[in-house]
């Protein structure tokens, strides 16, 4: 699956807009864009970001989130730059809205222990690849409000 560069950097600078940058800490960040791509595959069985996850010791980490960042360095997209919203539709701003509402207050540690027990993890050797469709054994509300 190809990962969706110019989408994956906008989403990185939406949730540190709507955080007020306090995403920069790579654990949260990457624990954050877990439950985004994750959510979305799940309830819409489509690729938000496309990176692919791997189950590290700490729990779900993408693998292209140091190579994306990097390259938002040097492109100098700063967290307090406003993200180009006009490139998600309605359901990817949703998405990110949603896991901002239900987890954009917890720290690195607390996520990673959240990640850590879900069902996509768990189902994985250790430093394995994560798959999306194990998103499916997660049951996910999404009716509820968070």
């Amino acid at each position: 699956m190809p990962i969706h560069s110019k989408k994956y950097k906008q989403a990185i600078l939406y949730l540190c807009s709507k955080l007020d940058g306090e995403i920069w800490g790579k654990k949260k960040l990457a624990k954050l864009l877990y439950f985004v791509d994750f959510d979305f595959f799940e309830k819409y069985q489509k690729y938000f970001t496309g990176d692919k996850y791997r189950a590290l010791p700490m729990g779900p980490f993408p693998v292209s989130l140091s190579e994306i960042t990097s390259e938002m360095e040097k492109e100098g997209m700063k967290c307090l730059k406003n993200p180009q919203v006009s490139i998600f539709s309605k359901e990817e701003i949703e998405m990110l809205d949603r896991i901002i509402k239900k987890y954009g207050d917890l720290n690195g540690k607390q996520l990673e222990d959240l990640t850590r027990a879900e069902a996509p993890y768990i189902g994985t050797e250790p430093k394995g690849e994560i798959l999306y469709e194990l998103a499916f054994y997660r049951g996910t509300d999404f009716n509820c409000r968070a």
